[in-house]
């Protein structure tokens, strides 16, 4: 049976509600502007990575600005999450986009050289993986800005 208490008691975290909000407003957006570039309406984009803006930034950077309020910026718990930040901000714009491009360059390998061979067809892997800098830079901003709306208003 579910906990009403734990149930309540998570609501109550504003922490944590600000941290989710920065990555739903992020995932709206993206759908957004998805919807006014390509004029088609592409729901998975509300679920999926890569894009503009980053909702992995926006996330932690909206639980950072939120911890900045409840904890201040001399606490430990500024700190983790200031760190927390860098390395998923990094690895969005680094790692998981060389990923992205890797898997591009192996999907037209494949269909290059794709002969028949109906064990490969249609196999494609994900490509929008990761974020550009400004991907990364337009949702961390976005984060620091619910940050500061959820604990300004």
């Amino acid at each position: 049976m579910i906990d009403l208490s734990l149930i309540m008691q998570l609501l109550a975290n504003r922490a944590l509600i600000t941290a989710i909000l920065g990555w739903f407003i992020a995932q709206v957006l993206k759908v957004i502007i998805v919807r006014i570039q390509s004029k088609k309406f592409d729901f998975s984009r509300m679920i999926g990575s890569g894009g503009m803006p980053s909702s992995h930034s926006s996330f932690v950077t909206a639980l950072t600005t939120a911890i900045a309020y409840e904890c201040g910026v001399s606490s430990p718990y500024f700190a983790i999450c200031v760190v927390l930040s860098f390395v998923v901000m990094y690895d969005a714009s680094g790692v998981r986009r060389e990923t992205g491009r890797q898997a591009e360059i192996l999907n037209d390998l494949m269909e290059s050289l794709n002969t028949g061979n109906t064990q490969m067809a249609g196999k494609q892997l994900k490509e929008l993986i990761g974020h550009s800098p400004l991907e990364v830079t337009a949702g961390a901003v976005l984060g620091v800005v619910i940050g500061l709306l959820m604990y300004l208003i």
